[in-house]
């Protein structure tokens, strides 16, 4: 079996290495990740630059592009074959609720996926003293599953891990995407020749409550899995829609 890690925090984040060396123990591993941070970079694909790769040890290269470029050219050009799995992070900090959207993370499990490739991407919600091999433990056990049971086509998990001590107790939820929103995340400066510009600056960040969410799982301990999938369709409304008249 042969597994392809990749991130949105570099080549060198300490949750990309210990993801991997925890997964060698069920496959062999190649690593294909962005030579520097790339978080919040959503699906982007580079178009207007070269990309370049660099070997920096047996079967790990790193890419001067984003997430998605790095899942691209490790399946299409970097890999003798195609993975089997492509397991995306650790991150450092949680995706859930609206951080899908914006998160390279989350954009290189999606990738992934459109790729024909079973795909999760797992997070690790702290902001500091990263428990990375409790990330590591759970993303084995469920690497494991996937490589055994696959994934339904154009569906793909995000995972969130609570920042605990390894514990294989921890219990883990089937969970919906909540919604998560910043509160005073810009920050308005002068520069020296008085022209204004922006930041967007730490914030205090909040969710609404919803039912067997991703937040609510976190909130209570719990590893949160959800299930997104490639159609955007909202289907529900295709009915109503069909009655216009423009």
């Amino acid at each position: 079996m042969k597994i392809m890690v990749t991130n949105d925090d570099g080549i060198r984040s300490q949750g990309l290495v210990t993801l991997t060396d925890a997964l060698r123990s069920i496959a062999e591993v190649w690593v294909v990740a962005p030579d520097r941070e790339m978080s919040a970079v959503s699906h982007s694909l580079t178009l207007h630059k070269p990309l370049r790769v660099k070997e920096i040890a047996p079967q790990c290269y790193s890419v001067n592009g984003t997430p998605t470029d790095c899942v691209n050219l490790g399946v299409n050009s970097i890999l003798k074959a195609k993975p089997d799995l492509i397991v995306s992070g650790i991150n450092k900090g949680g995706n859930l609720g609206g951080d899908i959207v914006y998160s390279g993370t989350v954009a290189a499990a999606r990738e992934g996926t459109m790729l024909g490739i079973p795909s999760f991407a797992i997070s690790l919600v702290a902001g500091e003293d990263f428990k990375f091999q409790t990330g590591a433990a759970f993303a084995v056990r469920l690497a494991k599953h996937l490589l055994k049971n696959g994934l339904p086509k154009g569906t793909f998990f995000n995972v969130n891990i609570p920042n605990n001590e390894i514990d294989g107790n921890t219990p883990y939820r089937i969970t919906r995407q909540g919604k998560r929103f910043r509160v005073g995340s810009i920050v308005e400066k002068v520069d020296p020749r008085g022209e204004k510009y922006y930041w967007f600056g730490n914030s205090n960040m909040d969710f609404e409550e919803i039912k067997d969410s991703d937040s609510q799982a976190i909130a209570q301990n719990c590893i949160s899995i959800t299930p997104l999938c490639l159609d955007l369709t909202d289907y529900s409304l295709i009915e109503e829609l069909s009655a216009w008249v423009l």
